[in-house]
């Protein structure tokens, strides 16, 4: 069963985001607070869990939710494999993927931190299309690819 580990959010965009337990995911906006939210096509940033173990066998360490800058940390589904188009039902939210991977933009704190991050390759992007709020441990369902 794929499920939801960590909702994360930051005021800033490039930093490296909080948990914060819950959190409302407006349509056509995104996550509530969160610096990435806005009317665009990469409202949402997801990560798996399996995507971070990688970073961690590599022996970098002090890895955690919201370290990638994802606002939601998944576990149990292989989110960068998911098509474009595909439907998520999590928790009470409608999302459709947008976008797999994205460049790292100059000034990445990870990037800097670490060397290397994992989110350009295998987070993946969603926008909201039906609102609600979304907790650690909901559920995520493939509505449809």
């Amino acid at each position: 069963m794929a499920k939801v580990l960590a909702i994360n959010i930051s005021s800033k965009k490039g930093e490296i985001k909080h948990p914060i337990g819950e959190g409302y995911f407006r349509e056509n906006h995104g996550l509530e607070g969160d610096a990435h939210a806005g009317n665009w096509h990469r409202q949402v940033s997801l990560l798996g869990k399996e995507s971070i173990d990688k970073m961690k066998a590599l022996g970098i360490e002090g890895l955690c939710t919201g370290k990638f800058a994802e606002n939601i940390t998944t576990e149990g589904i292989e989110l960068y494999k998911l098509p474009i188009g595909t439907k998520l039902k999590i928790g009470e939210t409608i999302m459709e993927v947008t976008q797999i991977g994205k460049e790292c933009h100059a000034g990445c704190q990870i990037r800097n931190l670490v060397g290397d991050c994992i989110m350009p390759r295998e987070g993946i992007f969603t926008k909201v299309l039906k609102s609600g709020y979304v907790r650690d441990g909901d559920e995520i369902e493939i509505l449809e690819e």
